[in-house]
């Protein structure tokens, strides 16, 4: 399983904070989770400019030795602010859980849940464990809100929201107990503090050129007065009109970070937002969704349903967002492949090859079917991982030759990027 950290956002009594968490990974033979902090504290910072002082300066907290923190300490302030889908509102968890089971409504609730039983398992707070065990409704909460509405599903939305109204206060409670604002290098803040300035600038010098500048008798919204509408309504939308217009955002975490692009698939073969091959990809979402008001020469541009994607960006009403099933995760990999089959999260490997693959065939390239051919060290043991034979034999190391292919293709997908 990879091994990788991921910034956060909490939404407590008192406001939003930001962490890290590693989500659970294997090692030498153990499984390993871990959130940014020190024996039995857990660090949470104001914002992503503190919590990027902080990575840069500080080496005296619990993740310092995980395989991915060089990555991590590296990242701009951008690259350390949570992305929608890592935000948790666990203040709000009670007053969502009140209104109906939309989608977005049970997957934020679910996830909520989820992350608050991690942080109680690895920094050992009983009163948050217990409770989640102690309610077995939410674990059908994971089936999604089509199960949720069917015969039998009935009534576990309502049995959520009575758990959640009676015993939450004491959880988030146990949870504050447990939180600590560490000092951060005023140097090292000040620095981060202007990054994150320079890009709020730059984001807002855009977006006003396209609400309002070609467009004289268009208002501004006053934030004060202007309602936010309903974030559910805005969640299915944007799921609706990503499969409306058959093409997906897709996420490729890999050691330098996190980059974003789009893809589609034309009679089974796919398409990216790039051309020659070449796969234009982006450091966050926001970034992605300014480049696509102005970009046209690419090969998704030729694409009928494009127009509206064009449209959508052109307005400032798109959304990158990106479902679980095209987030691809790259690091860990060729470590678990060198270990053995075991080490290995079938999954992951299924889903990296995918990429893989989809790149190759994207640029005419035979080198990836070639080097996964089943009579190859990798693809023998790749075929084997992903479906393996209970009555044959496991492969036996060393597996150098297959890790040194594997590593090949990594570094050949990573040469097709362009990275904006």
């Amino acid at each position: 399983m990879a091994a990788t950290i991921v910034p956060i956002e909490l939404g407590l009594d008192d406001g939003p904070v930001v962490t890290l968490w590693a989500p659970g990974w294997i090692e030498d033979g153990e499984e390993w989770e871990a959130f940014l902090g020190l024996d039995d504290e857990l660090y949470v910072f104001d914002s992503a400019a503190e919590l990027a002082a902080f990575v840069r300066t500080d080496d005296d907290h619990d993740l310092v030795d995980h395989p991915a923190w060089p990555t991590v300490a590296a990242l701009s302030v951008d690259g350390l602010t949570p992305e929608r889908e890592d935000r948790f509102d666990l203040a709000g968890l009670p007053r969502l859980t009140a209104g109906p089971a939309t989608r977005a409504a049970v997957r934020d609730v679910d996830g909520a849940l989820n992350l608050v039983f991690s942080i109680g398992a690895v920094c050992d707070l009983p009163t948050v464990t217990d409770f989640v065990e102690a309610h077995p409704e939410f674990d059908l909460l994971s089936r999604g809100e089509a199960f949720l509405r069917g015969p039998d599903g009935d009534g576990v939305w309502e049995r959520v929201g009575r758990a959640l109204a009676d015993g939450w206060q004491p959880v988030l409670e146990a949870l504050d107990e447990l939180l600590v604002c560490p000092d951060v290098d005023p140097a090292a803040l000040a620095e981060a503090e202007a990054e994150a300035t320079a890009v709020d600038e730059n984001e807002v010098e855009i977006d006003d050129e396209l609400s309002y500048d070609n467009d004289p008798g268009v208002e501004p919204l006053d934030p004060e007065t202007d309602d936010d509408d309903d974030d559910d309504d805005d969640d299915d939308w944007e799921d609706d009109f990503w499969e409306s217009v058959g093409i997906d955002p897709i996420r490729v975490i890999t050691d330098a970070g996190s980059y974003y692009t789009l893809r589609c698939y034309l009679d089974d073969d796919a398409v990216f937002l790039g051309r020659g091959g070449r796969i234009d990809v982006f450091r966050t979402p926001r970034a992605l969704a300014r480049h696509l008001v102005d970009a046209h020469d690419h090969d998704l541009a030729r694409l009928s349903t494009y127009d509206e994607i064009d449209e959508a960006a052109t307005d400032g009403s798109l959304e990158i967002v990106v479902a679980e099933e095209n987030i691809y995760v790259l690091p860990g990999l060729a470590e678990d492949l060198a270990v053995g089959p075991a080490q290995v999260d079938p999954e992951q490997l299924e889903m990296a090859i995918e990429l893989f693959e989809d790149a190759a065939d994207y640029a005419d390239d035979d080198s990836v079917a070639e080097a996964l051919d089943e009579q190859t060290a990798l693809g023998a043991l790749a075929e084997y991982i992903r479906d393996p034979r209970p009555t044959g034999p496991a492969p036996t190391g060393p597996f150098t030759t297959a890790v040194g292919t594997w590593r090949t293709l990594e570094a050949g997908f990573l040469d097709r990027l362009t990275v904006h």
